[in-house]
C-alpha cells in the first residue's frame, strides 16, 4: 500500500522543503494537501517530484469549492490531485437541525457534480460534530451522506471515535463510499496532554491493526493518510506511524 501523510500535521515544522525531504526518506510516497501549501503550486510540485512524492488527494474549503472552483481545479491540475476533499465546516456555519444538514449535503452534492464533470473525485471529511445527536435524535453525518449520495467520504476514524461513535458499523454501512481514510490515533489516559490528546499511530487506544483489515476488506479506500493534529515532534510521529502501519 502507498501510505500518505496529511501535510497539515507538519504546519508548525516548516520549511516545507525539509518536511518533504523527511517524508521521502521515511518511506512515504504520497502526501495530502491543504490550504497552507497551495500558494505556489508549481514550486511545491517541483519539491514533491524531487522527493519522490505525489499528492493524489487535497483538502479545499467549502468557500473555495463553491466560489472559485476554477481556481481549485488549476491548483489540483498542477499538483496532480485526483480527489478533492472538503474538510470542515466552521462552528458558526454549522446547521442546528436536520433540515439544515440536509441542505448542506445538497451543497456538497452540487460541488460533487462540478468535480465529476471536471474529471475529479470528491469527498467529505468528517470531524466529531457530525456524530453529535441533534434534537430529533438524528446525526448530521447521516443527513450529509443521504443528501449527497454520489460523493465519497474520507473517514477520519479518530474523530468518529471522539464524536462518540463506533466506526465499525459506519464502515459496514458505507464502506463503498469510503474512498480515503485518515489514520490517526487517540492518546492513552494521561498521555498526549500537550498534543491535544492525540498520539502516534499504533501507540494510542485505537485498534488500527484490526481496522486496517476491515477497511481493506469492506471499503473502497485507496488512500490511507497519517495525521496528527498537533504533534510535538513531527519526525517521531511520521517515523513511528509509518513503521506501525507497515507492520500490519
Amino acid at each position: 500500500m502507498n501510505w500518505s501523510f496529511q501535510l497539515y500535521s507538519a504546519r508548525n515544522f516548516l520549511p516545507w522543503t525539509d518536511v518533504l525531504e523527511m517524508l521521502g526518506k521515511l518511506g512515504y510516497t504520497e502526501v495530502e494537501g491543504f490550504g497552507g501549501v497551495y500558494d505556489d503550486p508549481k514550486a511545491f510540485r517541483a519539491e514533491l517530484d524531487k522527493n519522490g512524492l505525489s499528492m493524489p488527494t487535497g483538502h479545499f474549503s467549502i468557500d473555495a469549492l463553491e466560489k472559485d472552483f476554477d481556481g481549485v481545479r488549476r491548483i489540483a491540475e498542477t499538483l496532480g490531485v485526483k480527489l478533492l476533499i472538503c474538510p470542515y465546516l466552521m462552528a458558526e456555519d454549522r446547521p442546528s437541525d436536520a433540515a439544515g444538514w440536509r441542505a448542506f449535503g445538497e451543497r456538497l452534492a452540487k460541488v460533487g457534480e462540478l468535480a465529476s464533470k471536471a474529471g475529479y473525485g470528491f469527498a467529505w471529511h468528517n470531524h466529531d460534530f457530525e456524530f453529535k445527536t441533534l434534537a430529533d435524535g438524528s446525526l448530521p453525518q447521516d443527513h450529509i451522506l443521504s443528501s449527497a449520495p454520489n460523493i465519497g467520504w474520507e473517514m477520519d476514524v479518530a474523530w468518529v471515535v471522539r464524536g462518540g461513535a463506533d466506526p465499525l458499523p459506519w464502515i459496514e454501512k458505507h464502506g463503498q463510499r469510503i474512498v480515503a481514510v485518515h489514520v490517526k490515533d487517540m492518546a492513552k489516559p494521561g498521555e498526549g496532554l500537550d498534543e491535544d490528546g492525540w498520539s502516534d499511530v499504533g501507540h494510542g487506544t485505537i485498534d488500527w491493526a484490526g481496522l486496517i483489515k476491515v477497511l481493506r476488506a469492506k471499503s473502497a479506500a485507496k488512500y490511507f493518510v497519517m495525521e496528527q493534529d498537533n504533534p510535538n515532534d513531527i519526525e517521531r510521529f511520521a517515523r513511528r506511524s509509518i513503521a506501525t502501519v507497515k507492520s500490519y
